[in-house]
């Protein structure tokens, strides 16, 4: 049997930060630290919604040339 001292139960680490995709500050990623993760802030994740909802983000595609028959 393996016994713990208080000294194990120490303060956990502490909490990964990630870099907020909107502005690139460091915001903690643990859900009970940061509501808005992973976003640092509500106003970088209304901002990324509202470039989302306005179609800022695409994904870009390669269209074929005019002449291309997909059937041969």
């Amino acid at each position: 049997m393996t016994t713990t001292s208080s000294s194990d139960l120490a303060a956990p680490a502490s909490p990964r930060q990630v870099p907020c995709p909107a502005c690139g500050t460091l915001a903690p990623f643990a859900k009970d630290l940061n509501p808005y993760r992973p976003f640092c802030s509500l106003r970088c994740r209304e901002h990324d919604l509202g470039a989302w909802a306005s179609g800022g983000y695409r994904v870009g595609a390669v269209e074929p040339p005019d002449d291309f028959d997909a059937g041969a």
